[in-house]
C-alpha cells in the first residue's frame, strides 16, 4: 500500500508535466508561465517551493536529537518573509523578468552581472539540489528496501524529466499539488499523534521529555551546543538566505503585478507558519515519544532506520499503520519533488537565460534556441546532483540546508538591498563584494567541521565555526560599500544615476 501511494503520486507529478509541456510554447512560458499565475495559487506554489526536505524531514530530526534549539529553523522563515513583504516585493515584480540578474542589472554593467548572479544561483541551487537528494534517496531507501545510490539515481531522473519537459508551469502545479497533500498529511499526523495519547498534549510532552533525556533540551535551548556567535550566525544564514533564494524570487515573476505579488508572500507565509507550528509542537515531540528507542523503528545497528531524517516518516506508520505510512512518504517525497523542480529550474533559467541568452549571445538568442539549452541545463544537473547526493549520503538535511543558505545569504541578498535601496552601489563594489561571498560562504562550509570533519574524514576543523553566514554576508556588504565608495570610474558614474529606476513606480 506504502509503495501504491508512491506511485500514485509519481503518476500524477508526471502527467502534470505531459500537460505543461504541451502548453509550453516560449521562452516566458518556460521560465515565468508568462507571468499568468494568480496570487492565492502562487503563494501555494511558493510554500510548496520553500517548504522542503528540511521542513518534514530534516527539522523533525534535529528535534528529535537536539531539542529546542531547532526553533531557529522554525523561526527563520517568519523574519525571512517579513523581509520580502516589507521590502522586496513590489520591486522584484516591477524589475524583474526570468531572473534575479534582470533587477541587479537594470541599473549596474550587465555582462559581469549576468555572469556573477548565474554564478551565484548555481552554487545555491546546487548544493540546495543535493540536499533534496540525500533526502529523497534516504525516503526511497527505507520505503522500498533498495540500495541508496539507485534511489538517488530515480530522483535525479524524475527531476531532469520535469524540469527539462514541463518548465516553470509543471513545476508550479507540481508545487501546488505538494503543498496541499504537505498540509493535509501533517494536519491528520498531529492530529492521529494527539488522538494516540487521547488528546491530552502534557502526556504526550511528558513521555517526549522522558524519551529525550535528563538533559531536559526538548524545552530549553543548548542541545545543538552552539555559542551564542554561531547561534546568530546560524539565524543569519537561515534568515538571510531564503530571502535571497534565487528559486524563491522567480516566483515573483509569474504573477501579474506587485500587488498579487504581495499577496502571494502572505499567504506562502500563513500556510508555512501552520506546518512549522504543528512540527514543533506536535509532530516532532511525537516522534521522541513513539519512535526513539523503539525497536521497531531501529536497524540492526541500534539506530534509526534510513537515519535520523526518518522519523517523521516513521512517526506515520506508528499512529496510523501501514496505510497512512504509505500516504506520509508519499506526501514526504512529493515535497522533495517540488522543491527539486524549483531549484533546477532556477539554476536553468541562469543558464540558458542570463548566461547563454544574454551573455555569450549578447541578447540575440532566439526563444527555441533558450529552450533547446534548458534542457540540455537540465540533463547535466541531474548528473552533477546525483554525483554530490552519494557523496553526501547520512548528512543531516536540515544542517546541510543552512550551509546552503549561507550562499545566497551571502550574495544574492547584500546585492539585492543594495541594488534596490543604496544609491552609491557600483558595478565594481557590487562585483568584488559579490564574490568574496560566495567564495567565502563556499570556503568556510568546506574548512567547518561540517564538510572537513564529518564528510571528508578529517580530526579537527581549519575553520571552528559550523554556520559561516554571519562572516561571510558582513564581508559581502563591508566589501560592496567600500570598493563603491571608493569607485571614480566612468561606469561607476552611469551606476549611480541608474539608480533612478529604482526610485520609479
Amino acid at each position: 500500500m506504502a509503495i501504491g501511494f508512491f506511485l500514485l503520486v509519481v503518476l500524477i507529478t508526471i502527467g502534470i508535466t505531459i500537460v505543461a509541456a504541451r502548453r509550453t510554447r516560449s521562452a516566458a512560458d518556460y521560465f515565468v508561465a508568462a507571468g499568468s499565475i494568480g496570487g492565492i495559487t502562487n503563494g501555494f506554489a511558493i510554500a510548496g517551493d520553500f517548504m522542503s526536505a528540511a521542513t518534514l524531514l530534516g527539522i523533525s530530526a534535529i528535534l528529535f536529537n537536539a531539542g529546542y534549539d531547532a526553533v531557529i529553523y522554525l523561526g527563520a522563515p517568519i523574519a525571512a518573509f517579513g523581509v520580502l513583504i516589507f521590502l522586496l516585493t513590489d520591486k522584484l515584480k516591477e524589475l524583474g523578468r526570468y531572473t534575479m540578474a534582470d533587477i541587479v542589472c537594470a541599473r549596474l554593467a550587465e555582462r559581469p552581472m549576468r555572469i556573477l548572479s548565474a554564478s551565484t544561483t548555481l552554487a545555491f541551487s546546487i548544493m540546495y539540489l543535493m540536499v533534496q537528494i540525500v533526502g529523497a534517496g534516504s525516503l526511497i531507501e527505507v520505503l522500498f528496501q533498495i540500495d541508496y545510490a539507485v534511489a538517488v539515481l530515480i530522483v535525479s531522473g524524475l527531476m531532469i524529466l520535469y524540469v527539462a519537459a514541463g518548465g516553470m508551469l509543471a513545476t508550479t502545479w507540481v508545487q501546488i499539488v505538494k503543498a496541499v497533500m504537505l498540509l493535509v498529511g501533517l494536519a491528520v499526523l498531529a492530529t492521529l499523534t494527539l488522538a494516540h495519547f487521547d488528546f491530552d498534549f502534557s502526556t504526550l510532552r511528558a513521555l517526549a521529555d522522558a524519551k529525550h533525556g535528563g538533559d531536559g533540551f526538548l524545552a530549553r535551548g543548548g542541545g545543538l551546543d552552539l555559542s551564542l556567535l554561531s547561534a546568530v550566525s546560524l539565524a543569519t544564514g537561515l534568515c538571510f538566505g531564503l530571502v535571497g533564494s534565487p528559486h524563491l524570487i522567480m516566483r515573483f515573476f509569474t504573477v501579474p503585478d506587485a500587488a498579487t505579488a504581495r499577496q502571494s508572500a502572505v499567504v506562502a507565509l500563513s500556510l508555512i507558519s501552520f506546518v512549522n507550528l504543528l512540527i514543533f509542537f506536535v509532530i516532532g515531540p511525537g516522534a521522541v515519544a513513539l519512535v526513539k528507542a523503539n525497536p521497531d523503528y531501529l536497524d540492526a545497528n541500534g539506530s534509526i532506520a534510513g537515519g535520523a531524517n526518518m522519523v517523521s516518516i516513521h512517526l506515520s506508520r506508528a499512529v496510523g499503520g501501514e496505510a497512512f505510512f504509505g500516504i506520509i512518504s508519499a506526501v514526504a517525497f512529493a515535497t522533495i519533488l517540488a522543491v527539486v523542480a524549483g531549484l533546477a529550474l532556477a539554476s536553468v533559467s541562469a543558464v540558458a537565460h542570463d548566461l547563454y541568452a544574454k551573455v555569450f549571445r549578447s541578447g540575440h538568442a532566439t526563444s527555441a534556441e533558450q529552450l533547446r539549452v534548458s534542457r540540455i541545463t537540465a540533463v547535466a544537473l541531474g548528473i552533477v546532483v546525483a554525483g554530490l547526493g552519494l557523496l553526501f549520503e547520512r548528512q543531516n538535511i536540515a544542517y546541510l540546508v543552512s550551509l546552503t543558505l549561507a550562499i545566497g545569504a551571502s550574495t544574492n541578498f547584500p546585492l539585492l538591498i543594495l541594488t534596490i535601496y543604496w544609491p552609491g552601489l557600483t558595478t565594481r563594489g557590487a562585483l568584488v563584494g559579490g564574490c568574496a561571498g560566495l567564495v567565502s560562504a563556499i570556503v568556510l562550509t568546506v574548512l567547518g567541521p561540517g564538510v572537513w570533519v564529518n564528510v571528508l574524514g578529517h580530526e579537527e576543523p581549519i575553520f571552528p565555526e559550523a554556520y559561516p553566514a554571519l562572516w561571510s554576508v558582513a564581508l559581502a556588504f563591508s566589501l560592496m560599500i567600500c570598493v563603491s565608495k571608493f569607485d571614480a570610474s566612468t561606469q561607476a558614474k552611469l551606476d549611480r544615476a541608474g539608480f533612478s529606476i529604482m526610485r520609479s513606480e
